[in-house]
């Protein structure tokens, strides 16, 4: 009766006191329905188990009822729903044992609380002066073939290993734990392997959450930048990406820990200013040699400003003067253009100087960010 509702809220109100203060992971093993649902959601991760668990408020019966329509337990609230369409959860795996070593290997990446002394460090052979080799060659010459950002993720990483939140949702951007000189880091991403790198509803508040998470707890921010703009389209301005794509932008804002920002290839338009830009108090930003800041690409600013006329001749022109990070550089919004292979030993350069970073921020009760 009313006294598991009771019973409910009172976990639920556990949950809200402990979070910013300790990291919440929940793992669903089994059904999980109702008002159950709300305190696995409220964690900072929550991994479910493939063919044995599943969570929605209403289950099908209820759903038959009052839509007259028809799904199963699985397609309504499965981890195939969950972690690909849904994002509630944060992966999905085989069986049990699997999923508790993959929070094993989480927690290995977390502090045990919110007092910066807990942060794990790890002690490693991986020299921070290794030269990224690999990545010279990485970025295609044409800026619009794709590649997988992961690969760069992968190479300045120690040890190449990195353990990814939300992989399957959302995957125009990565957000993953990894270390460099044995720390903590929190890594953002942009994707050119899937929609291009585009921001869109989706990745905003997926990113927005991991950046939150990072800050709360004292966890440093790379930033990997090659993002064309915010994906266009009816669907994404009617639900609402001007208020979600805000999310990211707050969250990196608000953040007081350590951001060091490097930009890959492309950084366009506002998403250029969304992903940790020098703007919203980064602490270090580079560009790679062959990146491009700019308002947005040659091929559409030139049909913009010429009306279409001498298209070839005016973008070669556009892309020979702003196809490149000088502009950006003179002005000071990139502290350093960088070569590729460089880019592990001056993010371990950063992050050593920067690890007793403080700041002081405005007297509050607590930010408003756009929900």
């Amino acid at each position: 009766g009313v006294d598991s509702l009771a019973g409910y809220a009172d976990v639920f109100q556990r949950n809200v006191d402990a979070s910013g203060v300790v990291p919440q992971i929940s793992l669903v093993m089994g059904p999980c329905a109702g008002g159950a649902v709300y305190s696995p959601a409220m964690t900072d991760f929550l991994f479910m188990v493939e063919q044995s668990s599943y969570m929605f408020v209403t289950g099908p019966d209820v759903v038959r009822t009052v839509t007259k329509e028809e799904v199963s337990k699985e397609d309504l609230g499965g981890t195939s729903v969950h972690t690909v369409k849904s994002g509630v959860a944060h992966g999905a795996y085989a069986n049990d044992v699997a999923a508790l070593r993959a929070m094993r290997k989480l927690l290995d990446y977390l502090p045990s609380s919110n007092e910066k002394s807990t942060l794990p460090s790890k002690p490693t052979e991986d020299s921070p002066l290794r030269s990224c080799d690999a990545l010279k060659y990485l970025v295609p010459d044409d800026p619009n073939t794709p590649y997988d950002m992961k690969h760069v993720i992968s190479s300045i990483v120690d040890n190449h290993d990195f353990f990814e939140i939300l992989p399957n949702y959302a995957s125009n951007i990565v957000t993953a734990f990894a270390r460099m000189e044995g720390q903590t880091v929190g890594i953002v991403a942009n994707n050119p392997l899937t929609l291009a790198g585009c921001l869109d509803i989706g990745s905003s508040t997926k990113a927005a959450r991991f950046v939150r998470f990072c800050n709360a707890f004292n966890i440093p921010i790379v930033t990997l930048v090659d993002v064309p703009g915010f994906l266009p389209g009816v669907g994404q301005e009617h639900g609402g990406i001007i208020r979600h794509g805000a999310k990211l932008l707050f969250a990196y804002a608000e953040a007081t820990v350590p951001k060091v920002t490097v930009i890959t290839r492309k950084a366009y338009g506002g998403a250029y200013d969304v992903m940790s830009s020098k703007h919203l108090r980064g602490d270090c930003n580079y560009a790679w040699s062959g990146a491009e800041v700019a308002v947005m690409g040659a091929k559409g600013a030139v049909e913009i400003i010429f009306r279409g006329k001498d298209v070839e001749q005016n973008t070669a022109e556009y892309q020979q003067r702003f196809a490149n990070p000088m502009v950006c550089a003179q002005r000071g919004f990139v502290d350093d253009i960088i070569e590729p292979e460089e880019t592990r030993r001056i993010l371990c350069d950063d992050l050593r100087l920067l690890r007793n970073k403080k700041m002081d921020v405005h007297k509050r009760k607590h930010s408003n960010i756009p929900l």
